[in-house]
């Protein structure tokens, strides 16, 4: 499995219109993203910062997503974000939801 980390700056007073473009355009469109598994979105208590985290059922999946979609997610979440959008790329090592560890043992 493999994990995309996007971390982002909020402007001020977007914390609520951040959280409903998610739930209403961002989570539909990674949806029909081949290879998509799942989002979980943070933002902290202030409201000012914010990431999330999208796991892939693989690397290739998760940068043909970035390469193809990403540019469209930003455009979405431009007006709600400062600069531009951090992102780093992970390989999954735990997850007790999707029980990395226990498929990594068996295989």
């Amino acid at each position: 499995m493999y994990a995309r980390q996007v971390s982002m700056e909020l402007k001020p007073d977007s914390r609520k219109d951040f959280t409903h473009k998610i739930e209403a355009e961002i989570l539909p469109l990674l949806r029909k993203q081949k290879g998509f598994q799942d989002e979980i979105t943070f933002v902290d208590p202030a409201g000012k910062d914010a990431f999330a985290v999208s796991l892939w059922d693989s690397k290739e999946n998760a940068e043909n997503y970035s390469r193809i979609a990403f540019a469209e997610v930003t455009r979405l979440l431009s007006k709600l974000v400062e600069g531009t959008p951090r992102v780093k790329s992970y390989e999954v090592a735990n997850s007790t939801f999707h029980k990395i560890a226990a498929m990594q043992k068996a295989a």
